[in-house]
């Protein structure tokens, strides 16, 4: 084996040990929601951070909960929704599996909820591609990652009254 073929093949190895294993998700179809529409177990072998939660939670890009929900304390959110509940007192009014299950599928907790099912691939009525006005084909992507709903719902747990 040339030097160099060599030397790349240890600098790969040594990338794949320094960064570890990606964090193992649930996928969204194997996803156990009780009757209540709570979800029991974290999606995510990682625990949520609640600052990158906080992040999400204002980011138009990703989460964009900040367009249908307000929390008081976010001046720094700027135009803040009040299509959805406040978000004030969340993590006293809900249990961390409830708002799992919220964040990850809010219609089976709240059957005529405006918000999007952030973590659902299939099912849907009509999900639309793009602006053609067809039907999307399913299996869709997730609009949240499994980490990214752990983030959002460890957020969501510090929100206290």
């Amino acid at each position: 084996m040339p030097r160099h073929a060599a030397s790349s093949a240890i600098a790969m190895l040594a990338a794949i040990v320094l960064t570890g294993p990606a964090a193992a998700e649930t996928a969204s179809q194997d996803v156990i929601f009780a009757d209540d529409g709570s979800v029991a177990a974290p999606l995510s072998d990682r625990p949520g951070d609640a600052a990158e939660g906080a992040r999400i939670y204002s980011d138009k890009g990703s989460g964009n909960c900040v367009a249908c929900h307000v929390i008081s304390s976010r001046l720094d959110a700027e135009f803040q929704g009040t299509i959805g509940p406040a978000l004030d007192g969340a993590g006293d009014r809900w249990t961390e599996a409830q708002l799992r299950g919220i964040v990850a599928d809010a219609k089976r907790t709240f059957p005529d909820s405006m918000m999007p099912s952030l973590y659902k691939t299939s099912g849907y009525i009509r999900p639309g591609d793009g602006f053609s006005g067809k039907a999307g084909t399913e299996p869709l992507p997730t609009l949240l990652s499994a980490q990214q709903i752990e983030d959002v719902v460890a957020y969501l747990v510090t929100l206290k009254e």
